[in-house]
């Protein structure tokens, strides 16, 4: 357990500062709480930023990663055991999808241990309560999102800016972009930036490495996380690769399940599972309209990447600013907000506004006479009426 110790501090001595918007929305006090996010979100520099800036003087934590070697030879209960015989407070375990018996032994921790609170991290994949042990009624779950425009600002330009509600947005719009305009000069051009770059930190290390970080962290959500939460096999996860590049390659499309499989190779249940996983994975973005029923084997309505920086890394050639602009709208609603396809213009949010998508050029033709409908428009500083600017949309976390 020293070496864990050792390893905490050469991680908390070399810790980046700059905060993800979730660790003021998590309620600490609870005794267990899962984390879940996309890989490179930044869930890890979250929990060791809660243990260096947040923790009480009197609290002994631990953090650990649990595709550490020490697991090889060590269980997690007899970790928990000997770290609260030493007075050990808070454990806060990282990758937990990397350690078998997870939901288990973390079930184990926390009736054993009454005291301890525990905070855990896996792949966005993990389905938390489908684990072998039922944690529904002890853990607390939360999201971590991407990185939003309002955090890429903060990291990029050192601007801090707040946060504002889809309601603050629709009613306020016009007086809070006039406060972001005096506050930043030419957002536009740093959205830009954002749509390329922006929704890992990766961009902090290295500007010119980015797209290959990203290349590579899409190629270890496939042929590690896949393995560890569903048992994918490696001639499998190849064939999820091809259909990812096919996905960047045509989006946003209705899939044509039938053409794909003829043409990747792959049976029907095996295709709509994979799409499934790869939106389970945040690499994909699954719609379908509020009528749809959406089962097992359901195929969706339409697909986008899930996010813009990935289209740039997957398929630059398909990098049309009408496929960034909805894909930007609807990475930003995701996990936030209930998205559907709307019956008339883009999405339908909440079940309740509709938005249409476009460009400066963009009218209200589409959405006429549909109550709570909104035009989010890209290239504008300011609105006006029902019309929003699109980079606004970036605030909401």
């Amino acid at each position: 357990m020293l070496a864990l110790f050792e390893l905490q501090e050469l991680f908390l001595a070399n810790l980046f500062e700059k905060e993800r918007y979730l660790i003021n929305k998590i309620d600490w006090s609870n005794r267990l709480i899962a984390i879940k996010g996309a890989r490179g979100s930044g869930k890890t520099t979250l929990l060791l930023q809660k243990i260096k800036f947040y923790l009480p003087e009197d609290a002994q934590p631990l953090y650990a990663s649990l595709d550490n070697l020490y697991f090889l030879e060590n269980n997690l209960v007899d970790l928990a055991k000997e770290f609260v015989l030493q007075g050990g407070t808070h454990l806060f375990l990282d990758e937990v999808h990397k350690y078998p018996n997870w939901s288990r032994e973390i079930k184990l921790i926390y009736d054993q241990f009454p005291k301890l609170k525990t905070v855990f991290t896996s792949s966005s994949m993990l389905e938390i309560y489908k684990g072998e042990s039922d944690l529904s009624r002890r853990v607390v779950p939360y999201y971590l999102k991407e990185l939003s425009f309002r955090e890429f600002l903060h990291f990029r330009i050192d601007k801090e800016l707040p946060i504002f509600s889809l309601e603050e947005i629709l009613t306020n719009h016009k007086k809070i972009a006039r406060e972001i305009n005096t506050k930043i000069d030419t957002p536009i051009k740093y959205f830009k930036e954002y749509l390329k770059f922006g929704n890992y930190p990766y961009f902090l290390e290295n500007l010119e490495s980015y797209e290959l970080k990203l290349i590579q962290t899409i190629n270890l959500i496939i042929e590690a996380d896949f393995n560890a939460v569903e048992n994918i096999a490696y001639e499998e996860t190849r064939k999820i690769k091809k259909l990812l590049v096919a996905i960047a390659q045509s989006v946003p499309f209705t899939p044509n399940i039938k053409k794909l499989s003829e043409r990747l190779g792959i049976n029907r249940t095996f295709l709509i599972n994979a799409i499934k996983l790869l939106n389970r994975a945040d690499l994909v973005l699954e719609l379908y309209k509020p009528t749809k029923g959406v089962g097992a084997l359901t195929k969706p309505e339409k697909l986008y990447l899930n996010n813009t920086n990935l289209i740039y890394a997957l398929a630059p050639k398909q990098a049309e600013i009408g496929t960034l602009r909805e894909t930007f709208f609807a990475n930003q609603m995701k996990h936030i907000h209930e998205i559907h396809l709307a019956e008339k213009g883009d999405f339908l949010i909440n079940k309740k506004y509709t938005f249409e998508v476009g460009g400066k050029n963009k009218s209200t033709k589409q959405i006429l006479g549909i109550e709570n409908s909104f035009v989010a428009r890209d290239d504008m500083e300011v609105g006006g009426l029902n019309i929003i600017p699109l980079y606004l949309f970036g605030f909401m976390y």
